[in-house]
């Protein structure tokens, strides 16, 4: 059977930990007038979560501020991936915390979908410092973008800054493989290694991440493999498999 009710007698934290006690596996769908949401647990853990344009961590946070609106857990179901890694006590924990900031916030700003605007103060000669954070949020600040609008803003650019470093990270990862290919192959497969350490980059770049990079480890070994034997190709399958573990 189906467990539902309202989010205004009962808040999203404590139905979530009603349910993960129990270790069901299922999907709650969450609805705010024309919003919807969905958290996905499986055995008790939640691993998935989307509302609007975000998804994973923040969509928990986000769903966790909401107030009013209807539950509803519908048991069995599973998502199709999953985006939280984190234990539901480390993500109910900063629910909360956000939760606690939010009702200080809500005293102050009538809604999300308020329209800020910067103001002149009265002391001009007063010195005011901000904190990259806060000199990133002023400058979101138009008169036209909501408080929301503002907020999926800075949370697309944070998702953004994060892809941009993790794929520095494999871009190097995937360079030193190819030298190490160089070195068990040899001058004879340079265009064979050049040819699909380019293709890696191009995937890295497309979005593929790490597998983009295991593809171009199988073709190293393949070359390897056909080029010098079976024991060459072995140790560049341990040398590789160092240099990622220590990556």
């Amino acid at each position: 059977m189906a467990f539902q009710g309202s989010l205004k007698e009962l808040p999203l934290p404590d139905i979530i930990q009603l349910v993960s006690v129990s270790g069901k596996t299922g999907k709650f769908t969450l609805s705010r007038d024309a919003d919807r949401g969905f958290i996905y647990l499986k055995n008790g853990q939640m691993v998935h979560a989307s509302v609007g344009d975000l998804a994973g961590e923040e969509a928990i946070y986000a769903l966790a501020i909401w107030n009013q609106g209807d539950f509803q857990f519908t048991p069995g179901e599973e998502p199709e991936r999953q985006t939280i890694t984190k234990s539901n006590t480390n993500l109910l924990m900063e629910a909360a915390r956000r939760l606690d900031e939010w009702r200080v916030l809500s005293k102050k700003i009538p809604s999300v979908e308020h329209v800020p605007e910067l103001q002149a103060r009265e002391n001009r000669h007063e010195q005011i410092t901000l904190n990259p954070q806060e000199w990133t949020l002023i400058t979101r600040i138009d008169g036209h973008s909501s408080i929301a609008d503002i907020g999926r803003a800075l949370i697309l650019k944070k998702k953004s800054e994060r892809a941009d470093e993790e794929s520095g990270e494999l871009v190097d990862l995937a360079s030193r493989i190819r030298h190490i290919a160089e070195e068990f192959i040899g001058d004879s497969a340079h265009k064979t290694i050049e040819k699909h350490f380019l293709r890696a980059l191009d995937g890295i770049m497309s979005g593929e991440g790490e597998h983009a990079v295991e593809a171009m480890v199988q073709e190293f070994e393949k070359t390897a493999s056909l080029l010098r034997g079976l024991a060459v190709t072995e140790q560049l399958r341990t040398r590789i498999s160092e240099l990622r573990m220590l990556a």
